[in-house]
């Protein structure tokens, strides 16, 4: 049974008719060059962009539920965090403003800082977090609601590469162990390899192809070579 069902998915001047299915549990890594429509379709999963079509979560129609509706955790590119706030109260602020029990939200905080190792930095502000710290906090903020869909736009874009590796590897484990349907964009091979479950391909707002990392580069409908030099390999 699918979780996530998107049907004729189309968007001014991007999307073209993308239908799509994914279960649930799966790490499914859309792959494109810059401009091909994969940060689009992460919005319309979102419930932030206008689309035709429709958009199911487990059997339901999705098109009228607003976003903060869609049990959804969200990390883009650029982590906005509050400069204001320290990691802690970064990662609260959403428990915070949906009511969530006051006398419960340290323990659930601790717990998050726990499982991202970073409650080193639980009292340190923005400004003094390195890149890869922010996007640990960001993603401690994306899961502290326990979403049932994780969605990652270019969650390691300007990091180096062994910081990169290293957040790979933890998102890996946390999908495994927190057991979300997690999607994941980028335009990086290396990533698409060693994270997916399966790969999607876009190209010009088209879904070209899905299958298995076997499937996308042993028996790519889009001429591979081509395709990584449209990606600026």
């Amino acid at each position: 049974m699918s979780f996530i069902r998107l049907q004729n998915i189309t968007t001014p001047y991007c999307l073209k008719n993308i239908t799509l299915d994914i279960k649930a549990g799966e790490l499914v890594v859309f792959l494109g060059y810059t401009g091909a429509g994969k940060s689009t379709l992460l919005n319309v999963i979102a419930g932030l962009a206008g689309y035709q079509g429709e958009v199911y979560f487990n059997q339901q129609n999705m098109n009228n539920i607003p976003t903060e509706k869609r049990d959804i955790g969200y990390l883009l590119q650029d982590i906005y965090l509050f400069p204001h706030l320290n990691t802690f109260n970064n990662i609260s602020f959403a428990l915070r403003a949906t009511g969530y029990p006051a006398d419960k939200i340290t323990t659930k905080v601790e717990s998050m800082l726990d499982l991202l190792h970073i409650g080193h930095l639980k009292c340190r502000y923005p400004k003094d977090l390195s890149g890869g710290e922010k996007r640990r906090v960001g993603l401690a903020r994306a899961l502290i609601r326990e979403p049932k869909i994780l969605l990652l736009d270019e969650p390691l874009a300007s990091l180096d590469p062994a910081t990169a590796k290293s957040i790979r590897k933890e998102i890996k484990t946390l999908h495994s162990r927190l057991n979300l349907t997690t999607l994941y964009v980028t335009h990086d091979f290396t990533e698409a390899r060693e994270l997916a479950d399966k790969i999607g391909v876009i190209a010009n707002g088209r879904l070209e192809q899905i299958g298995s990392v076997q499937d996308i580069f042993y028996q790519p409908v889009i001429e591979i070579k081509e395709f990584i030099a449209a990606c600026g390999h």
